[in-house]
């Protein structure tokens, strides 16, 4: 018998393996979105430190004092954006590691460049969170 859409009805397995589908696209949707924020989190704190380096560097700017130095404001940044990616990459493996293990019975799962992204995006975050803390 045919289903409501007049194709051929959907076994179980069918729709299962649809369902895991649409999960691990949703993960790989909320480490994309980690990846965005992370990104802007580091550049922001980067950007923080080199706007003030060149006011500060400008002769004519004053120096004033304050509870935390634009370096410091950089580094915190940087850390948080570094620091949110790397639990959010932690979480995303642990995820496809529990689905892995209780959809095994599917085979392999497919394979995603995101992890990929999120490596180099937060090895650039260490590089940045370094320069600055290195005052480069």
């Amino acid at each position: 018998m045919d289903d409501v859409l007049g194709g051929p009805p959907h076994t179980t397995n069918d729709a299962t393996r649809l369902a895991l589908s649409r999960t691990i696209l949703a993960h790989d949707r909320t480490l994309m979105a980690w990846i965005r924020t992370s990104t802007s989190m580091i550049s922001f704190g980067f950007t923080i430190y080199k706007f003030f380096q060149f006011v500060q560097n400008d002769r004519s700017a004053q120096h004033a004092e304050t509870l935390l130095e634009p370096r410091g404001v950089a580094l915190v940044m940087i850390l948080i954006g570094v620091g949110g990616l790397v639990l959010a990459t932690i979480d995303y493996r642990h995820q496809m590691n529990v689905l892995r293990r209780d959809y095994e019975a599917y085979g392999a799962l497919p394979g995603s460049i995101v992890l990929a992204v999120a490596t180099m995006v937060a090895g650039l975050g260490v590089l940045g969170f370094v320069l600055v803390l290195l005052r480069q």
